[in-house]
């Protein structure tokens, strides 16, 4: 599935991967849905029950796809079509999506990918919870080019932003405070492997506005943890609470929490057709 819409695709981009998947002698059927149907024809897609199932789209619809797919539903294959490009980035690099579909049908292999989950949401990369996470909605008014919109998201996300820290307990330790507190998967981690069964949690006391403007915007970068005052530690269940709901990004895409909510490690969210780590 393809939407053309989204990001860095464009309106070739059907014929594009079509052209791929001939070159390796596969018939595929490709779907270039408008926007308003984005979700049906994902929910068809995945219904359909596909060998593999390949997504060019954006960081919510890649992870929508991941969540529908589950363990047991087609291998996903999610290409690079947003802006963030979280998951795809993740799974194959900074690379054109053209390169990484062609890779992954020459020498790709089936991957069980392990996560995050929180409230039924679904996550494979990383989770933002706390104060820079109220960016995330002028982030996409100035991604859309709504430059009005985007300035008054963020004023608002500026008031709010330092209205209240988060408390936040790991597993059976203490319980602790933070600005933020970031949640990295074993796929995006640059400290665990992919097979150790736990989450990275880094807790974040930012110094002003313009570092949550920074981490809100841009995701998660390894600069955060490299900070001295940002405490690095694993777990398999992060409870987190707030006087009011918790603003969250995960993978890319911004979610409204309740004020007590609990990540859980989960091994098993999705199975995706990979490319070879030395690649």
């Amino acid at each position: 599935m393809a939407n053309i819409a989204s990001g860095s695709v464009g309106p070739d981009a059907p014929a594009q991967v079509e052209k791929i998947f001939a070159d390796h002698g596969v018939d595929a059927h490709v779907c270039a849905p408008e926007k308003d149907d984005l979700t049906n024809c994902l929910r068809a897609a995945v219904d359909a029950a596909p060998d593999l199932l390949v997504i060019l789209a954006g960081d919510g619809t890649a992870r929508a796809a991941a969540e529908l797919c589950g363990p047991t539903g087609p291998v996903l294959a999610p290409l690079a079509g947003g802006t963030m490009n979280m998951l795809p980035h993740a799974i194959y690099g900074e690379r054109p999506w053209q390169d990484a579909l062609t890779i992954a049908l020459a020498q790709g292999e089936e991957r069980m990918l392990s996560g995050g989950e929180v409230e039924g949401h679904k996550f494979l990369v990383a989770g933002i919870f706390g104060s820079p996470a109220l960016w995330a909605p002028a982030r996409e008014a100035a991604r859309h080019g709504k430059t009005k919109l985007a300035f008054l998201r963020a004023r608002r996300a500026a008031k709010r932003a330092f209205s209240g820290r988060l408390r936040y307990m790991l597993d059976q330790g203490p319980r602790e405070k933070a600005e933020a507190l970031t949640i990295m998967c074993p796929l995006a981690s640059r400290a665990l492997s992919e097979d150790e069964p736990v989450l990275e949690c880094a807790a974040l006391d930012l110094s002003g506005a313009m570092d949550a403007f920074r981490l809100g915007f841009h995701a998660l970068t390894g600069d955060w943890r490299d900070d001295p005052n940002v405490v690095v530690e694993t777990c398999r269940v992060a409870r987190i609470w707030a006087a009011d709901g918790i603003p969250a990004i995960l993978d890319g895409e911004s979610v409204r929490l309740k004020s007590l909510t609990e990540v859980t490690y989960r091994p098993d969210l999705v199975r995706v057709l990979a490319i070879p780590k030395d690649l």
